[in-house]
């Protein structure tokens, strides 16, 4: 069920700017600053088609951002597979994450006491046709929810995994207020972590 929409009003989509581009990347703001979608260039021919998904320096030009990632996961999940809300306390970690198969509603929450976006979220479909990828600064919760009958959903990190200092923000918080894409008569699929996660006022922020 989704919760009503309480004094956090979430952010939307009603517009985005362009960042910076080339012949290789384009960048576009998001509702919240710091989260960027990622397009990078695709070259096709009646071959097929070819892209750099990831290239650092192309990265660092377009976002004005030196970010050193030093892993890289990948997950497989069934539709309406709901993971998150999850972040690190001690070893806060950036994301870079798009999808190779299927897609999702991928979703990013500011816990960033001095942004002016704190506590507001923002959402957007990634998915294997459109090829987006979103990048989420540290200091911010991540999920996402299949739409399709699966997915594959690839995502670099700028810190290792540190099971020690992880934090489950829930996925269904009123304060938050998430409007998950779920259709009537369906449930998110949730592991026991997720399903337990803390509520707005029990996690710490940043």
């Amino acid at each position: 069920m989704i919760p009503a929409a309480s004094q956090f009003i979430p952010l939307r989509k009603d517009k985005v700017v362009i960042v910076n581009s080339n012949p290789k990347i384009q960048v576009r703001q998001t509702a919240i600053a710091d989260v960027l979608i990622i397009e990078p260039k695709v070259f096709g021919d009646q071959r097929g088609w070819f892209t750099e998904s990831f290239n650092a320096q192309d990265f660092a030009w377009a976002t004005n951002l030196n970010i050193p990632f030093v892993q890289d996961n990948h997950s497989f999940s069934k539709q309406w597979t709901l993971r998150g809300l999850h972040y690190q306390t001690q070893h806060p970690q950036g994301k870079l994450v798009r999808v190779i198969s299927g897609s999702v509603f991928d979703v990013a929450v500011d816990l960033r006491r001095d942004s002016n976006t704190f506590g507001q979220w923002i959402g957007e479909e990634l998915s294997a046709e459109n090829r987006k990828q979103l990048w989420i600064p540290s200091g911010f919760a991540h999920g996402f929810l299949v739409l399709s009958p699966s997915a594959e959903f690839l995502y670099k990190t700028t810190d290792y995994y540190d099971p020690g200092s992880e934090v489950c923000l829930r996925w269904c918080d009123p304060t938050i207020a998430i409007s998950w894409p779920i259709p009537p008569g369906k449930e998110a699929l949730l592991n026991s972590k997720d399903a337990a996660g803390l509520s707005w006022n029990q996690i710490p922020k940043f």
